[in-house]
């Protein structure tokens, strides 16, 4: 893995995930279904746990979502599902977490807007009692400051004091100046009412790449805070994904960032652990953790008239993934394998020797055999329609072979 210089941070213990500190960088994801439906909630949140997500953030915001809190984290249990659930707070959740402290005590950390605490009262009472809330049960607390709902009397405030300058900032800088003066400001609120500091993580999240970019830089440099990173509401598909690739893969590249979730729309009825899987592939590509097997396969050219390599390649890819929440607790290491499907002979042999497993696939013209390198080396020559099938069988041998079994101390820890 590479060795990227950490920031310092405070490690926060979230319901036994540790982050910050030395510790790796923690993937979480957030539900989509209404919290109020135990049923959708626990299937969605066990399909993240499978997928790798460790720590799973819902939306409570009725009565009827916090009462369901606690079912929802029993069931979990039930299943044997150990994923600590965050609860996201927006307007009341100064009234929910009193008027129901079974929520309170279930929850593993609690998400607060500091912008969205004033519905009603002022500010310091709502976030005081959520404070508070922490506090009595002790649960950390996420201060997560939002551009799109940010405290509109603080950033009046400095604008005003901005326009008194000899020189004024643009009024972008300033906007991410209040952001950060929020998260900063509320966090010392929390220490002064008794929270202490290794049960605070703050966000300062924008849609931004740039400004994303530029708000963290700010906010590490002032404080030792545990930090959380995402490009909040980063979009459909591949601008979603690039973009929240850009401005996470500059901040971790810097030793930024504690936890980090990838905030993608999905498409109607799309599966909700794609933005799991992109939170791994950035930490995975970027060399800093590891999470499941990868495969390098060709874009393929005028000299791969079939597209057969490309279906060996995707089903294998998804062979993998599939087999990873098996492997992962059986296996010391096998996410560390790397598989190559190349679909002709220009680069497929040398790409092969550099994998752990690789197959080079014939090209147009070739002769119709598909050589397979184990660990650098020829091993045999596939030939016929069930490459794929003999391939995933070199593949399961090469793990079985090839990676310890992890103890039984391991695998029920």
């Amino acid at each position: 893995m590479a060795q990227i210089a950490r920031r310092k941070s405070v490690a926060v213990n979230v319901g036994g995930v540790k982050v910050g500190g030395a510790n790796p960088i923690v993937v979480q994801s957030m539900t989509n279904t209404d919290t109020a439906d135990v049923t959708s909630t626990v299937n969605q949140v066990m399909a993240l746990a499978k997928a790798g997500s460790e720590l799973v953030r819902v939306t409570v915001n009725t009565e009827a979502a916090a009462a369901a809190v606690p079912k929802i984290v029993d069931t979990l249990n039930m299943f044997g599902v150990k994923v600590p659930i965050v609860g996201d707070f927006h307007y009341n959740g100064h009234l929910l977490l009193k008027k129901y402290p079974d929520c309170a005590r279930a929850l593993a950390k609690y998400r607060i807007n500091p912008g969205n605490v004033n519905i009603g009262k002022k500010h310091d009472d709502n976030f005081r009692t959520m404070i508070e809330a922490a506090i009595e049960y002790g649960k950390p607390v996420r201060i997560g400051v939002n551009w799109g709902s940010l405290d509109s009397s603080l950033l009046t405030r400095m604008m005003d004091a901005n326009n008194l300058l000899a020189e004024p900032k643009d009024a972008r800088d300033v906007t991410l100046d209040a952001i950060v003066t929020s998260a900063l400001e509320n966090a010392a609120a929390a220490e002064s009412y008794g929270l202490p500091k290794d049960r605070i993580i703050l966000s300062a999240k924008v849609s931004t790449v740039q400004d994303l970019i530029d708000c963290y830089r700010s906010m590490a440099r002032q404080c030792d805070y545990a930090l959380h990173l995402g490009l909040t509401e980063a979009g459909l598909g591949a601008k979603g994904i690039v973009a929240t690739t850009a401005a996470l893969s500059i901040l971790l590249q810097e030793g930024i960032g504690d936890t980090i979730r990838a905030s993608l729309t999905p498409l109607p009825g799309g599966d909700r652990s794609e933005e799991v899987f992109v939170s791994q592939q950035i930490l995975q590509s970027l060399g800093i953790r590891s999470f499941a097997p990868q495969v390098t396969s060709c874009p393929g050219c005028g000299r791969t008239t079939s597209t057969f390599f490309q279906d060996m390649a995707d089903q294998i890819q998804t062979y993998l993934r599939e087999r990873m929440p098996v492997w992962r607790a059986q296996y010391e290491g096998v996410e560390e394998m790397k598989v190559a499907v190349m679909g002709c002979v220009v680069n497929g042999p040398g790409e092969s020797k550099h994998a752990s497993l690789g197959i080079s696939l014939p090209g147009t013209f070739e002769e119709p055999v598909a050589p397979v390198y184990v660990d650098g080396r020829l091993s045999t020559t596939l030939r016929g329609d069930a490459i794929v099938a003999e391939f995933i069988a070199i593949l399961n041998d090469y793990v079985d072979s090839h990676y310890a079994v992890k103890s039984e101390e391991a695998v029920t820890a």
